[in-house]
């Protein structure tokens, strides 16, 4: 991949980008710690296919589009997938005489060699972007189904050794992990019933039935994780939690185990954890300019608190990750507080709450204010001690950053107060309150614009909030609106959706919002202030967009629950 100056002075010889918009990356490029190369895409500056054939012209090869190009799978199986994916390149067409090679790095002449090797015939590289490359590498082996089968069936014969079995089951457990990562499933569903496992991935936040396991294998299988998680392989009466590492193209990636029993026997969940945030960039999550702007004034405070709410699995440490990422400079000292760890973050101290040796999230929290922390980030205020020392904190002249389980930005200063946190000291302290969702994406390759069907515009009739809020961006008729929707295809597994982005509405606690706090107004009181002052709800966010084709509208409904 280029690096910043050869990409910088490429776009300006060739007239991609103007000095103002280069300026612009740049500057995301250094705000965030991230290259330009991904700035200019997070930032929106310049689009994906018109960088891909900058770059290609750079290396003096043609650009590939390989979100659109169809892959030969008789070519993949003349490359094993472990070399394509070592050597980042891939054979996606051909002729009498060559194989066409998709590759990220052109110039990577060891990776040319070795491909004409592995061919016997001359290649010819294509420029492709990384992570189309990536993505088209899961093009690569059979299913799930159909490798599970082949692991059972070398087993199957009724004289098979002990060791044999053990072996199989090693695989089983591989194949489910190596699966969910490459899936990118958030977690992995192990369900006992009467005479199957039930395999479930999470992916894009909801549940899908990937795979049936008899129930024979349940006792291996769950021996198995108990042993990589290091948890007692005898104990089938008390739920058990903890941690364990598998290897997938060179990554270590962590995963937090959780075991607990129920009638049918033990149920799993392994929780699929990311080892890098290096990507994590508050607009990549979904903030649009305006909050964007709100939580970079927020952050430069050098003392106070800021909250981020949401039910679980809403993506709520992950924009507090986001803004550590901007906050991370060698000046300052951050310490973490996390249950679990799921990004590890150089540069940052990060404890891990251990329950096991009485390290929670108060005792944590109390013993690194004695190291002189600059920046602190708990993970989530569950009690009322731990409310005390973060507002405590906050108070003396820290930055703290934490989550709390509420559904909206203004119910969580209530939720304060019921904590047993003075309202002067709530008023005092938090800066601002991020209450978020996740929606799904709309999948960019099968996404086509169409009229509202007719439950949708049932749904808008009987909501004034959203008819009210269509109307006010200039809709006047609610048959004329236009919103996009996924149809289902290969790519996104025929579902219409593809990835997660965040839905957003921020709380700024101003003067008004202080005098409501202290005369201990209810959230319905608040919200309505904050909405006269300019706050955007989570809702009209989401109808943002839907009406930008991120999203489908009963994608943002499902979500918010109107």
């Amino acid at each position: 991949m280029l690096d910043n100056e050869r990409l910088k002075a490429l776009l300006l010889k060739e007239n991609y980008l103007t000095e103002k918009d280069l300026a612009r990356g740049l500057k995301f490029s250094e705000a965030y710690k991230i290259s330009l190369y991904e700035a200019l895409q997070a930032d929106n500056i310049i689009s994906r296919p018109i960088l891909g054939q900058a770059i290609a012209e750079y290396y003096d090869v043609p650009f590939l589009d390989l979100s659109n190009a169809k892959i030969d799978l008789e070519l993949l199986a003349l490359i094993p997938e472990a070399v394509a994916r070592t050597y980042q390149f891939l054979p996606v067409g051909r002729t009498k005489t060559k194989i066409f090679l998709a590759m990220a790095d052109p110039a990577d002449l060891s990776a040319l060699h070795l491909a004409e090797k592995k061919l016997g015939t001359r290649v010819e590289a294509r420029f492709v972007l990384a992570e189309d490359l990536e993505q088209a590498l899961g093009g690569y082996g059979p299913s799930l189904e159909t490798e599970f089968q082949k692991i059972i069936a070398s087993v199957e014969p009724k004289n098979t050794s002990p060791e044999e079995r053990d072996e199989a089951t090693i695989k089983i457990v591989d194949l489910l992990l190596e699966k969910g990562f490459r899936n990118k499933a958030s977690d992995i569903h192990l369900e006992p019933y009467s005479s199957s496992i039930m395999v479930r991935f999470r992916i894009d936040g909801l549940l899908r039935r990937v795979l049936t396991i008899d129930k024979t294998w349940a006792e291996s299988i769950l021996s198995r994780i108990k042993i990589m998680a290091r948890l007692r392989i005898d104990e089938h009466r008390s739920a058990q939690d903890g941690k364990l590492r598998f290897g997938v193209d060179g990554k270590m990636i962590d995963v937090r185990a959780s075991i607990v029993p129920i009638s049918e026997g033990e149920n799993v969940v392994l929780r699929i954890l990311s080892a890098h945030s290096q990507s994590l960039t508050l607009p990549n999550l979904g903030l649009n300019e305006q909050h964007f702007q709100m939580v970079k004034e927020a952050i430069a405070r050098p003392h106070g608190m800021i909250l981020v709410t949401g039910p679980t699995g809403s993506g709520k440490t992950t924009t507090l990750y986001a803004v550590l990422n901007i906050l991370n400079r060698e000046e300052v000292h951050i310490a973490t507080i996390e249950d679990p760890v799921e990004y590890a973050i150089e540069g940052i101290s990060q404890i891990q709450v251990d329950p096991k040796s009485n390290l929670t999230f108060a005792d944590g929290l109390r013993s690194t204010l004695r190291q002189d922390p600059d920046i602190i980030m708990v993970g989530e205020i569950r009690d009322k001690e731990t409310a005390g020392i973060a507002v405590n904190s906050a108070l003396t002249g820290h930055l703290v950053l934490s989550t709390l389980h509420t559904n909206d930005a203004a119910t969580a200063l209530p939720r304060l107060i019921d904590m047993d946190i003075e309202p002067f000291l709530i008023a005092s302290t938090v800066n601002m309150i991020i209450a978020q969702r996740l929606v799904r994406k709309n999948c960019e390759k099968c996404r086509k614009s169409q009229p509202l069907t007719p439950e949708e515009l049932v749904i808008i009739e009987h909501e004034p909030i959203i008819k009210n809020y269509l109307k006010k961006k200039g809709y006047k008729t609610m048959k004329k609106i236009n919103v996009y929707k996924g149809q289902g295809c290969k790519a996104c597994d025929q579902t219409g959706y593809a990835g997660r982005i965040g839905i957003f509405e921020i709380l700024e606690i101003n003067d008004e919002i202080r005098k409501l706090i202290m005369a201990k107004e209810d959230a319905a009181v608040i919200a309505e202030a904050a909405h006269e002052n300019g706050m955007i709800s989570m809702l009209e966010d989401g109808l943002d967009k839907v009406l930008s084709g991120v999203t489908s509208l009963d994608e943002m409904i499902r979500v918010i629950a109107v």
